[in-house]
């Protein structure tokens, strides 16, 4: 979705090659937001309690990530549906409801997480009442999300993703023993330790999510339909080699740059709060007003903002991904390339999800046991949700002659059975 009508031009015979940034979309956008603030919490917390030894997680989750990724946008690009629609169109009408419904559930959860997260953050910054910026950056989003053009709503997306390198400033101005940043990713150590292992899932769990895996399939579904010499690959074969190429090319460069950002925030945080003693952190803008004393009122400054910067990313994916499986499941017309009034129902939910986000930051709700939730929820949809893209990624029916390569099918198995045992060890330590 990311560069929206220009970037599918590279699909193209004879259109290929317009430049890097060109070619970058659904899986730029879908990587940078699942950095979002829940997530810059779990990361903080991992890199305060266990300063550089968790690295190698991320290194370790790049692959599975990015294949399930790509599994993802395939579906997406080739059939010219979302991957709701897929699992209507082929298999039980319980399954998708029943996998809809705790997306959605888990989303609003992340959703309420975030807007919390974004306006203890700027509190943290100007001042002021954290409830009203909550407020103002859910209605922000919302507008934006439902009335801009989607040539311009893209575009902001696409510039909202440079708020992650907020976290490659950090990294670069404290001090960081890189020999030990790199023994502990390339060399991992492992702990039997409960706290340890527990971290180990969370983080897998917040890195390989289903909000990502929806948006990701319907936004390369939605390029197809925005753009008039796009189509499904099944409708034109002959688009297959440029469109993989871009595709896998956008997908690996997303991950990979979402990963790296969670191994800087882990980083920052280790060289910071975990070496002096800080170990104990919940929230994003906890760890951000930790970082204050500790490392100056900069890192400080550039931490808090880049929760900021990362909710506004994240949230409207998060609305959006609801919006698409559940519109999808329905029947109802849905894509951001509409008109308000030709997409009533999608635009709606968008609305409602977020403004339900916002009334969990007015019930005083836990926001640490409302991620649990959310994590236990995400946990029980993305285990069977990952079992059906694989078997649909294989099944000519629905991908006719692109099913999924070899290497790509065991890539993606080996994914799904690590989120498997993730989960077993979630539900075992709880």
């Amino acid at each position: 979705m990311l560069a929206g009508r220009i970037a599918l031009a590279h699909a193209q015979p004879g259109k290929l090659h317009k430049g890097l940034l060109a070619q970058l979309g659904p899986g730029l956008i879908t990587g940078a937001s699942d950095d979002d603030p829940s997530g810059i919490a779990t990361y903080s917390q991992v890199g305060a309690q266990f300063g550089y030894s968790m690295g190698w997680v991320m290194l370790f989750s790049f692959p599975l990530m990015a294949a399930i990724q790509e599994i993802s946008a395939r579906i997406g690009r080739v059939t010219g549906l979302g991957i709701a629609s897929n699992v209507r169109a082929h298999y039980s009408p319980w399954l998708l409801r029943a996998i809809v419904f705790l997306l959605v559930v888990a989303n609003v959860i992340n959703l309420g997480a975030d807007l919390g997260a974004m306006g203890a953050a700027l509190r943290l910054l100007i001042g002021g009442p954290a409830h009203l910026y909550v407020v103002l950056f859910a209605a922000g989003c919302i507008l934006l999300e439902i009335f801009s053009s989607y040539a311009r709503y893209v575009s902001v997306l696409k510039w909202t993703t440079l708020s992650l390198f907020a976290y490659v400033a950090t990294v670069l101005v404290v001090d960081v023993p890189w020999g030990e940043v790199a023994r502990n990713t390339f060399l991992p150590s492992f702990s039997w330790q409960k706290d340890y292992i527990v971290s180990i899932v969370a983080v897998l769990g917040t890195t390989i999510t289903p909000y990502c895996f929806f948006w990701q399939s319907s936004q390369e579904a939605e390029d197809t339909r925005v753009d008039p010499d796009e189509q499904s690959l099944i409708e034109s074969p002959r688009q297959a080699p440029a469109a993989i190429r871009r595709m896998r090319f956008d997908t690996y460069t997303g991950m990979g740059l979402s990963n790296l950002i969670s191994l800087f925030i882990i980083i920052t945080t280790a060289a910071t709060l975990h070496a002096h003693g800080i170990t104990d952190i919940q929230t994003s803008a906890q760890a951000a007003e930790a970082l204050r004393p500790i490392a100056g009122v900069f890192t400080f400054a550039v931490f808090a903002a880049g929760i900021i910067g990362t909710g506004l990313l994240a949230v409207p994916v998060l609305a959006g991904s609801a919006a698409y499986a559940l519109g999808e499941a329905l029947g109802w017309t849905t894509g951001l390339g509409r008109q308000p009034l030709d997409a009533k129902a999608f635009y709606g939910t968008i609305a409602v999800a977020t403004l339900v986000g916002v009334g969990i930051n007015f019930v005083h709700i836990d926001p640490i046991k409302a991620l649990f939730w959310a994590a236990v929820v995400n946990g029980v949809v993305a285990v069977p949700l990952m079992v059906v893209m694989m078997v649909m990624g294989m099944q000519p029916k629905v991908m006719g002659q692109f099913t999924l390569p070899r290497p790509l099918w065991a890539m993606g198995w080996l994914c799904t059975l690590t989120m498997a045992a993730a989960v077993v060890i979630m539900f075992a330590t709880w």
